[in-house]
């Protein structure tokens, strides 16, 4: 081969080292820009920045409570396997807040202790609020061993994930069903704890692990025992929106607006010959918006190697039939009510004493007008008959 044939052949070598030098500089130039960053926010803290893991962030409640934090510009981590909850929730909330570092959702199951515990090593988490948990009384009487699994097992996984990654304020949903029937009202913290349905002793057994690991690790926890949770987000970007195969087992503002739809033929009242003064349950119902308002408050307040538990509702007790009347108002339908035989695990009168949170964390209900709250939820439920499906 000749001087000028070897002149023609390509240079190879010196092409691939020509874009080996650029593809070198690229990532450094990158990596020198503002914008750039080899980790997630989400995997590394910040000054002034407090980031909360939400479990169960597409539900109900811990929905409302993700857009309460996001407007508080706290950084939201979802965690929900979305067998209760809804993606249609979560979707609202990333529209509502579409900035880089405010919220991510994360798909996977309180169960998966590997799974839960590579959530935590690649986020920096600063706190939890536990709302994860299936939650219908009359459901847990019939499928004991998942509620125990759900809410006191997957509890306990995320304490270990907590202390293995060393995540240290914990604010737990916990439910006025742990006190079960107390002889006397109101009830105070420090009525005894005697549930009688697997849900409320499922709730226990998680409040007492929970205050047994807080014992040695110094943790701040907070135990909020809330009562019947009724409302929804009063600009109408959220609301309840059950399985439908969940419609039987759920609350009974959710049994009201079926009927008023006509969803169902009309509203099925479980129980009429307790000792109460109409003969139906006695329940205290407490506003989601001021629910998670206690929450954020008890976020704020918690303290390192305390534990602060306390009733979240009005200090009023309602009757069944007293609800039924206010939804018929707050609908303006006219509701078939049917009256059946009592509900298994269901007691007869239930409502707070709130000085304590009120004493401690400044916190008072202040949507207690029942036809109101009632008349907020409808106006969602109008516009999304088919839940979060229909927006």
């Amino acid at each position: 081969m000749d001087f000028g044939d070897y002149r023609r052949k390509p240079n190879v070598v010196g092409k691939f080292t020509v874009a080996a030098a650029l593809t070198v500089m690229c990532i450094i130039v990158l990596k020198q820009s503002p914008g750039f960053s080899s980790t997630s926010v989400f995997s590394r803290h910040e000054i002034g920045v407090t980031h909360v893991l939400v479990t169960g962030g597409a539900g109900y409640i811990g929905s409302h409570a993700t857009l309460r934090l996001l407007r508080d510009n706290y950084r939201v981590t979802i965690v929900d396997n979305l067998s209760r909850g809804n993606m249609g929730a979560v979707r609202v909330l990333q529209r509502l807040f579409p900035e880089p570092g405010r919220l991510q959702f994360i798909y996977a199951d309180l169960g998966d202790a590997k799974a839960v515990n590579k959530i935590f090593s690649e986020n920096a988490f600063d706190a939890v609020m536990h709302f994860a948990a299936v939650a219908y009384v009359g459901e847990s009487t019939m499928e004991p061993l998942r509620y125990y699994h759900n809410i006191t097992s997957n509890t306990l996984t995320v304490l270990e994930a907590m202390a293995a990654h060393n995540v240290k304020t914990l604010i737990y949903s916990s439910t006025c069903a742990t006190y079960g029937e107390p002889d006397t009202m109101p009830i105070t913290e420090a009525t005894p704890q005697n549930p009688i349905n697997p849900y409320g002793k499922a709730k226990k057994m998680a409040e007492d692990i929970i205050l047994d690991f807080s014992k040695s690790s110094k943790m701040a926890v907070m135990i909020l025992r809330y009562f019947n949770v009724i409302g929804s987000d009063p600009e109408g970007r959220l609301g309840e929106a059950p399985q439908p195969e969940l419609r039987e087992h759920g609350r009974i503002s959710g049994a009201c607006f079926d009927a008023a739809l006509g969803v169902i033929p009309g509203l099925k009242v479980r129980g009429i010959d307790y000792p109460t003064a109409d003969g139906t349950c006695i329940r205290d119902y407490i506003d989601v918006t001021d629910l998670v308002d206690a929450h954020v408050k008890a976020l704020d307040k918690a303290q390192p190697d305390k534990v602060g538990i306390y009733n979240v509702g009005t200090g009023h007790g309602r009757s069944v039939k007293e609800f039924v009347e206010a939804c018929k108002k707050a609908t303006g339908a006219s509701i078939k009510v049917q009256f059946l035989a009592r509900r298994p695990g269901d007691y007869a009168e239930v409502y707070s004493d709130p000085s304590k949170i009120h004493d401690e964390l400044n916190w008072t209900a202040r949507h207690t007008d029942l036809r109101e709250s009632l008349a907020t939820a409808w106006k969602w439920q109008k516009t999304h008959p088919n839940g979060y499906g229909s927006a």
